[in-house]
């Protein structure tokens, strides 16, 4: 197993992933997850990126899960991962 996907790797599982959870093309904003990642991994810790993308998503499809939702929930966790001090 490589460690670091090629982009047009991470596109394919994207796609697959789309296609087996029914997801539409606008549905699974790569880009706002990976920066959300890198947000919190270098803010918090790295085994809380994983986690924090899960409950962007969770608490994003919980208030409904348009977008804007979406992009709301991913502020709030970046916003807090910025201001972290355990």
């Amino acid at each position: 197993m490589t460690e670091h996907l090629p982009p047009e790797a991470l596109d394919e599982w994207a796609d697959a992933v789309r296609e087996r959870l029914g997801l539409g093309p606008d549905d699974l904003p790569i880009p706002l997850v990976l920066d959300l990642a890198g947000d919190v991994a270098r803010g918090v810790a790295r085994p809380a990126a994983p986690l924090s993308a899960f409950a962007a998503g969770l608490a994003a499809g919980r208030a409904g899960g348009t977008p804007e939702q979406v992009r709301e929930a991913v502020d709030r966790i970046t916003r807090l991962a910025a201001g972290w001090r355990p």
